[in-house]
């Protein structure tokens, strides 16, 4: 038998590693430490190294009778599990966790784009065998993706990125404006539960994006995409995408200033004493109102009597909901 070489190990593989570690170890009584490293694909001297470390956890209080009890030093070099401490079972998804990766994955294969649709649902259907038990672990737990936007606008995205073709779209903006313009695609992305097209704008004469359910119509054109080198994709990392609603103007309390940099604003005025006058676009309104109603008192809407009229309505309805009055 070849012995593995040395390999550099990261902290996320090693981790993996302890963690399966147990639950082989312990299905497979008196295995050696050389079969062991061959499995994990590891030297003996790795496989070792991962054993001191695990007989040096356990739970907390960290008495011996706490610790993981696994026995491997004698001279015919068997490996003898002889207290796991509860990681002899095999990891299993919470029902939150395996809906939230089968949530992810089938949001991700209705977004359009040159995806393998094939290892998509491959991945979807073990993932739900696999999670099996903790969804029906969860009484009354679906998952289930609405998708907002039409079938026939996906595919001529996902055609047009495919090909490198031109896209002439019929578009509706905020405030229910509509608009038609040729653009170049660049890409499909998605933030916040949205799929937002990002393409070069020939009316613009920049990179805009478009949100796929504001799109009524989509038609590929026989003309090449034509994205200009120096067109530069929108940044995730720094305020993200702007949201295309009609701006609200809120004063913050200091300890709720977090708002102004955890979210686009179009404009931030200091106020002394930590308070703040922001600008916010807004492109969901149910998101503004829930925002409202947990930071309560600390944000004072100063222009947008609609919006108080329908925090004001959720509240009163949440409270008639305990049997409060409001």
């Amino acid at each position: 038998m070849t012995a593995a070489r040395p390999r550099p190990d990261t902290a996320a593989t090693r981790l993996s590693r302890l963690l399966a570690l147990v639950p082989w170890l312990t299905a497979h009584e008196g295995v050696t430490v050389d079969e062991a490293a061959a499995h994990f694909d590891v030297t003996p001297e790795q496989l070792q190294s991962d054993l001191w470390l695990l007989i040096c956890t356990g739970r907390p209080g960290h008495m011996p009778g706490d610790l993981v009890d696994i026995q491997f030093w004698d001279e015919d070099g068997r490996i003898t599990v002889l207290d796991a401490q509860t990681l002899d079972r095999p990891l299993r998804l919470s029902p939150d966790e395996a809906a939230a990766l089968l949530v992810a994955l089938r949001v991700l294969a209705q977004v359009p784009g040159p995806h393998d649709r094939a290892a998509l649902a491959g991945a979807t259907s073990k993932l739900e065998a696999a999670a099996g038990e903790a969804l029906a672990g969860a009484e009354g737990l679906t998952v289930t993706v609405d998708s907002a936007h039409d079938p026939e606008v996906s595919a001529a995205v996902t055609r047009a990125l495919a090909e490198g073709r031109r896209l002439h779209l019929r578009y509706v903006g905020a405030l229910d404006e509509r608009t038609e313009r040729d653009v170049d695609p660049m890409r499909v992305l998605t933030l916040e539960g949205r799929a937002y097209l990002e393409a070069w704008c020939l009316r613009a004469e920049a990179v805009r994006t478009f949100r796929l359910d504001r799109i009524e119509e989509a038609v590929v054109l026989d003309v090449a995409a034509e994205v200009p080198e120096d067109a530069e994709p929108v940044d995730l990392g720094a305020g993200a995408l702007r949201p295309e609603g009609a701006p609200v103007t809120l004063e913050l309390a200091p300890e709720v200033a977090w708002i102004a940099e955890e979210n686009p604003v179009d404009s931030v005025t200091d106020l002394g004493d930590g308070r703040l006058r922001v600008v916010l676009p807004v492109g969901d309104e149910r998101w503004l109102a829930r925002l409202l109603l947990r930071t309560g008192a600390s944000v004072t809407v100063l222009d947008r009597p609609d919006v108080v009229e329908r925090v004001r309505a959720e509240a009163r309805a949440a409270l008639a909901a305990y049997g409060t009055d409001a």
